[in-house]
Formats: structure tokens, sequence, C-alpha cells
């Protein structure tokens, strides 16, 4: 790009924002608090009348929990998923007449810690059930908490044996008060899968061996299975932030996070002389290379590098891709942009990672991996400019 015309695309990039990135960011992850918002309400439309939960464990999926979880809340959302007691004490700061869950259950020793932080354990084992009961202070006073059964997936979650034998337990079952039972689908995003069908059945053929509770079998994925999937509770997380993970049906949710980051230096590289570690990457002809500050440490994974004739990866200049080529290093990474002619980006652009031009699904597909581990790996080092919602501001780090 021209210096003028880099400048007029760098200037529209951020016009919509109230607090520009930082001079010294190198780069910066925009998220979007009221299209957030916008897509709770869409699914808690979507599945009615069923209600829909928030998943906001790994620091809202690396968004940051500080800002999403205050959202949520403001748009309704009144019970959350974490995965560790230190994510549901947070939750429970931000959202304190929430109902929150510890999906990770009672590790051992933790029962006292959970009760004090008022707190549910999602209960996956006879062994976790029984020292959470062993907290209760009678019968009387039952202990509030979820059991995780496994349908399938044979992660967590408590057998058909375990079930059995817990129902018979009296003493460990008149201390608990189960407020939810939960399973997790293993092929949600496969939504042709005949096991996501078979789960359903195993989920419904064991209600009559468990307590009388709201049920929930469907994450992002399962609630757009269809209505048979949605029982009491859904419980999304990833398509909270605008993810698309299930091919061929488009989830009624909109971007939110976008991510951008600057460019150091444009180097002329000469025919044979090759790019980046290892020299993986060589010239066939001259070449404009620009230098991204981005690397495997901000969440740019090092299977986006490209060896010379191949092309995975790309970063996007005002809509326009340039292909990743050479070594993704931990804070650099090196792109083509001689085809952009006489509108080479300059010293200073902003080159977009994650955008109107490039999702999150993209970066997932082209890195071998999903949008869902792009989306958690967000780099501390950018700065973070939160759009909208009722804890919108900017920050550095």
């Amino acid at each position: 790009m021209s210096a003028t015309t880099s400048q007029g695309t760098q200037n529209s990039l951020f016009a919509r924002l109230d607090a520009k990135p930082p001079a010294e960011a190198a780069g910066v992850i925009i998220v979007d608090l009221g299209a957030l918002a916008d897509n709770w309400r869409a699914l808690k439309a979507h599945v009615a009348p069923a209600a829909c939960a928030a998943v906001v464990k790994a620091d809202a999926y690396g968004v940051g929990a500080a800002h999403v979880i205050p959202t949520l809340n403001c748009a309704g959302a009144d019970t959350f998923f974490v995965a560790t007691l230190d994510e549901a004490r947070q939750a429970r700061a931000l959202a304190p007449s929430s109902t929150i869950y510890v999906l990770d259950g009672v590790l051992p020793g933790s029962a006292a810690a959970l009760s004090e932080a008022n707190v549910i354990p999602v209960i996956s084992s006879l062994l976790e059930a029984k020292e959470w009961a062993g907290l209760a202070p009678s019968r009387n006073e039952p202990l509030a908490c979820a059991f995780h059964v496994d349908t399938g997936l044979n992660r967590l979650g408590m057998s058909v044996r375990d079930i059995r034998t817990l129902a018979s337990d009296m003493h460990t079952m008149d201390r608990l008060s189960v407020r939810l039972v939960m399973s997790h689908f293993a092929c949600a995003d496969e939504a042709g899968h005949e096991k996501n069908a078979q789960q359903r059945d195993v989920f419904n053929q064991l209600q009559p061996l468990l307590p009388s509770a709201p049920l929930s079998l469907a994450a992002s994925d399962g609630l757009m299975l269809g209505p048979d999937y949605h029982f009491d509770l859904v419980r999304p997380g990833y398509a909270l932030f605008g993810g698309q993970a299930l091919p061929g049906r488009i989830t009624p949710v909109k971007p939110v996070v976008e991510v951008y980051a600057r460019v150091l230096q444009i180097r002329d590289v000469a025919p044979g002389q090759t790019v980046g570690y290892s020299a993986t990457f060589a010239a066939n002809s001259m070449m404009k290379v620009a230098v991204i500050a981005a690397g495997y440490a901000d969440g740019s994974p090092r299977n986006l590098s490209a060896a010379s004739g191949e092309s995975r990866g790309h970063v996007a200049f005002a809509g326009k891709l340039a292909p990743i080529i050479g070594r993704v290093s931990m804070d650099l990474i090196t792109v083509d942009v001689t085809e952009f002619e006489g509108e080479t980006p300059q010293r200073g652009d902003w080159a977009e990672l994650i955008g109107p031009t490039i999702t999150l699904e993209d970066v997932g597909s082209n890195s071998g991996t999903i949008g869902y581990e792009i989306l958690t790996r967000l780099s501390p080092r950018f700065s973070r400019i939160y759009l909208g919602g009722p804890a919108a501001s900017a920050s550095g780090g």
C-alpha cells in the first residue's frame, strides 16, 4: 500500500473503536461484548423452552472472564460452568447471585473449599460423591451437586454400575441435593454421526436410576442437533464467541473476536534466498516480505508454517490475503506481499490474523487443529479492546 492508502486503511480499521490501540502495542485483540450478549440471547431463543447456560472456563475461552461474565450476566445468563475452583471463585465474584458449576468436581481434599466458595461441584465418581456427602452436616442439610454420567465418551462421568451402586447407598444419597444431571457428546461436531443418537438414548435410559433433576446433554455443537437433544438445559461455550464448528449447519451467532498484529518491516528477498528458521522456504523470484509481530507465543500456531511451493496460513490486509511463508517463530511470522504491487503494506500497518476475512475456523483448519484451541491460545501480550457491554474498556498486556 502507498503511504496514503495505508494510512487511510489503518484509520478505517479502528474507526469504530472508542479507544485506539497503544502506540507500543505489537498486537491487538478486539472483543465485541455486544455481539457476545446477542449470541447468548440468540442461542437462548433457539433452544427455548430449554434453559441456556454459559460455559466460561479457561478465562472465558481466552477472551477474558472479567469482561465476559458480567456481560452475559447482564444479558440474562444466570448459570455458568467453569472447570476449576479458582475459576469458580472469580465467577462468583463477578456474578454473585448466579448458579456456578465446577466441571472438575471434587478434587481430593477440596470439598471444604468448594463449599466455602458457594459453588456446585459436578460429581463424576463414587469417591467424589462420598467426599462431598461427608461434608454435609446431616441428611436434613444436603449439599448441592450435579451428577455427570458417562453415555459413551469414556472421559469423565459415572458408569451405569457406579450409578446403581450410588442409588443403593442411601447414607450418601440422603446428603446430596442433585440440582442437575449431565453428560457430554463425543461426536456432536458431526451432525450425522450415529453416536449422537446412541448417547441421547443411553441418557434417556439412565433416568429411572437417577435422582429427579433437570437434564443437560448438549453444548455448543449438540444444541444444533435439534430439540430432542436439548433436554432442560444447554451449555454453549465456543458458540458464544462466534464459533462455527459444525460443518453444514450455521449456528445463529456472530463473530466476537478479531485479532491484528503490526508490520515490523518490509524486506526484499532475492531469488534463491531463504526465509525463516531451517531455511524451509526459498524464493523463486524477487519477493517483498512483510515481517509481522506475532508468533506461536501469541496464538499463531507453528503449523501455519509453509515451505516452498505450499501455502497453509494467511494474514490479510484490507481483505486481501497474504500467504505465510517460512517458519512461524515464537514472536514473528513472515508473509508474501509481492502481489500487492502499489499497495504494499508499510511498517506499522496492521495485519488481520482473525477477523472479517480470516475466521477462527480458517485458522484452526489451516493449523491442523480446531478454532477452540486457537481461541484459548490468544496472546496475553496483545492489547485488548472491549466494545460495548457493561465492562467495555481498553487494556494492555
